[in-house]
């Protein structure tokens, strides 16, 4: 019975070892992404100023990642996300927790779309509509609580300066 036993050990101890491996060689794409924060406004046409801290996405790593996973966002805070480029952008809400209002922004700063409120999890496809260079996500039902509409306007570092990493 010994005999028998010892290679059925083996075979357990070698897929638990190929298992480690793996694991360990996915460690780093599981790793959450870090990202640098900065300060934007958004001024309304009627000229209302409203501030934020964001988290700035500029590696397609920290774009995949985004808010994913995110439970919490304080009222204040959000994400900006720079392409590099001025280009259709198409976002999704797979493994969002969070309902967010996302902006889309061209090159100059001047918002083009809003959906607001999209659903958490969805991963229907939420479409930019034009070409644009940055998406600001803000939680959900913040754009109809501070008036912000297309055509209003985003400042910040990011965005005047160029537009981040690609």
């Amino acid at each position: 019975m010994a005999t028998a036993v010892r290679p059925a050990l083996r075979r357990v101890h070698s897929a638990l070892v190929a298992l480690f491996l793996l694991l360990a060689g996915l460690a780093p794409a599981l790793a959450e992404e870090t990202f640098q924060e900065g300060q934007l406004s958004i001024v309304t046409q009627g000229g209302a100023r409203h501030a934020f801290t964001v988290e700035l996405a500029l590696t397609p790593r920290q774009r995949a990642q985004g808010l994913m996973n995110r439970r919490t966002m304080a009222a204040d805070r959000g994400m900006l996300f720079s392409f590099g480029e001025t280009r259709q952008v198409l976002m999704w809400m797979k493994n969002t927790y969070l309902p967010l209002d996302m902006l889309f922004i061209d090159e100059g700063g001047a918002i083009r779309t809003i959906r607001e409120n999209a659903e958490p999890h969805s991963e229907a496809i939420i479409d930019s509509r034009v070409p644009v260079a940055y998406v600001l996500e803000l939680n959900g039902g913040t754009a109809r609580k501070l008036g912000i509409r297309t055509g209003d306007r985003v400042e910040s570092p990011v965005i005047s300066g160029g537009g981040g990493q690609r």
